[in-house]
């Protein structure tokens, strides 16, 4: 969508929900399911916005919230959100400008954009577009490849390492394999050389879970963690993890943050949902890491939720590719626009005048009251109510 079409729908954009209706409008339905789309019977999908949607806030009153901020820090780096925008593959799928147009879109918000290994842009040309810019590392079958991608990123200027932890291989997607998914020929890995068959249209197939099979590794383990860990300068941040004692191991191999994250829905169908999984993890690492959320997040309230909980920030995926799809840089900049003044609207009304105030809020949950968590090597996580 270009021109006045793409300035028309932005205009009459008021949520995230009506960002994504544009996006469907305009987007090959093939392409709107890979981005939609979760693994399996998409139980796990429909999870993370339920798990959300549980969570209330329990706001306080009577408080001055007439200069009310939403500025933080992720990685000790001053943010003007909370928030960081999310690896994404392939974003040239939806809008020719790509990575180059959601990087300026954040530069612009004052956030992070973490750029993907399967980017369809070099790194060097992303982090060249300035602002703060994290590189989200595949471990590929080749280990040299793997950390000259991550030599790439330190020279491009990248600030931290994203290493995924929950893609052995790609999950089962129904309907990329339904739709006999490939990838057009002018969008490619750009960062990377293995492999060409997500190309290779085939019926009841999805070229992209050929080529993730092709190209990662279904081998990565703790001494993969070790080995980034000794390899590079940077802050390593580990993301797809949902157990209490997987956060504590990755504190033990001296990682700077962790994202709590069932990939979007898209890995395990049945997994839990990353929000249900936040308190758990935050109570055991006990401030020896920072706490992202990934999944499910659409709104500022959701966001406030996620801070409630324990987490120093989330991470945006869907939204802003389909803010992309509709109008580029414009697009993504009008959805990070309307987070951020949800964001404040929704740290106000629960009566905080900054995160730092918002991190003491209480939350209940819809449904039956969660019970107490076994303890975790001598954590016990509890629902915070």
């Amino acid at each position: 969508m270009t021109g006045l079409n793409a300035d028309s729908a932005l205009a009459a954009v008021r949520s995230v929900a009506d960002v994504e209706r544009a996006a469907a409008s305009v987007l090959p339905a093939d392409v709107r399911d890979f981005v939609a789309g979760g693994s399996g019977g998409e139980v796990t999908l429909d999870a993370n916005r339920a798990g959300l949607d549980r969570v209330l806030l329990v706001p306080r009153v009577l408080r001055d919230v007439s200069a009310c901020t939403t500025t933080s820090t992720l990685l000790g780096r001053p943010v003007t959100l909370p928030m960081a925008v999310a690896p994404v593959a392939y974003q040239r799928l939806v809008h020719p400008d790509g990575e180059l147009a959601a990087g300026r879109a954040a530069a612009a918000a004052g956030v992070p954009f973490i750029a993907s290994t399967l980017s369809s842009v070099p790194i060097e040309q992303i982090a060249a577009v300035g602002g703060s810019v994290w590189f989200q590392l595949y471990w590929l079958q080749s280990t040299t490849e793997t950390l000259d991608l991550v030599r790439r990123a330190e020279e491009a200027g990248c600030e931290a390492i994203v290493l995924t932890v929950d893609v052995p291989w790609m999950g089962r997607r129904l309907r990329d394999i339904r739709n006999g998914f490939a990838l057009p020929e002018h969008v490619r890995a750009a960062n990377i050389t293995t492999g060409t068959t997500a190309h290779r249209q085939r019926a009841h197939t999805s070229a992209v879970a050929d080529h993730t099979r092709q190209t990662f590794t279904s081998a990565l383990t703790w001494a993969s963690v070790a080995q980034l860990r000794r390899h590079t300068r940077l802050p390593v941040i580990l993301k797809g993890i949902l157990a209490p004692e997987d956060a504590l191991r990755a504190i033990e191999f001296g990682v700077d943050a962790i994202v709590v994250s069932n990939h979007g829905g898209r890995q395990l169908d049945g997994a839990v949902a990353s929000i249900d999984a936040l308190e758990d993890v935050v109570a055991a690492v006990n401030g020896s890491c920072e706490v992202l959320l990934d999944s499910g997040i659409r709104s500022g309230t959701d966001v406030l939720r996620a801070i409630a909980l324990g987490a120093s920030g989330v991470l945006i995926g869907r939204p802003f590719v389909w803010g992309l799809a509709v109008g580029g840089e414009n697009g993504v900049r009008q959805v990070l626009d309307l987070l951020a003044a949800e964001f404040r609207d929704a740290l106000g009304l629960s009566g905080c005048d900054s995160v730092t105030a918002a991190r003491e809020l209480r939350t209940t949950r819809t449904g039956p009251r969660r019970p107490d968590r076994p303890a975790v090597d001598g954590v016990t996580a509890t629902a915070r109510v």
